[in-house]
């Protein structure tokens, strides 16, 4: 049972004793990709990799954010149309995906990649009222 538990534990964990990704690397891994992420074993979002470094996301509700990545001081920044703050990360590669670990502000969050597909994501329109 302990054996079990350490090796979920370490399936699960960050590969912080590794180097983070550098930007070319980051981009031969993602390019052309979707990527479904999880968080503390919860779906948490999607991001389609888009030519020239440009990104969609969504919070898995339709609703996407376009924006663009670029590597800055070792992390890889996502500046959104709607947020032009950078939201910095370190991404590691491991043996079942991306481990991501937040640098900017509240840096306790870890996404975990849970899924990679070639398809475009789906994006509702804008709501229309009457």
């Amino acid at each position: 049972m302990k054996r079990l538990i350490l090796a979920a534990a370490l399936v699960a964990a960050p590969a912080w004793s590794q180097t983070a990704m550098t930007a070319s690397e980051f981009e031969s891994y993602v390019s052309g990709k979707t990527l479904f992420y999880a968080a503390d074993g919860t779906r948490y979002g999607v991001e389609e990799y888009l030519p020239d470094r440009r990104v969609r996301w969504s919070f898995l509700d339709g609703q996407c954010k376009e924006g663009l990545w670029y590597e800055e001081a070792g992390n890889i920044c996502f500046v959104y149309d709607d947020n032009p703050t950078p939201q910095c990360w370190s991404f590691f590669r491991g043996a079942s995906g991306l481990s991501a670990q937040f640098e900017t502000g509240d840096t306790g969050t870890v996404l975990y990649e849970i899924e990679a597909t070639g398809e475009e994501m789906l994006c509702l329109g804008p709501e229309i009222g009457v």
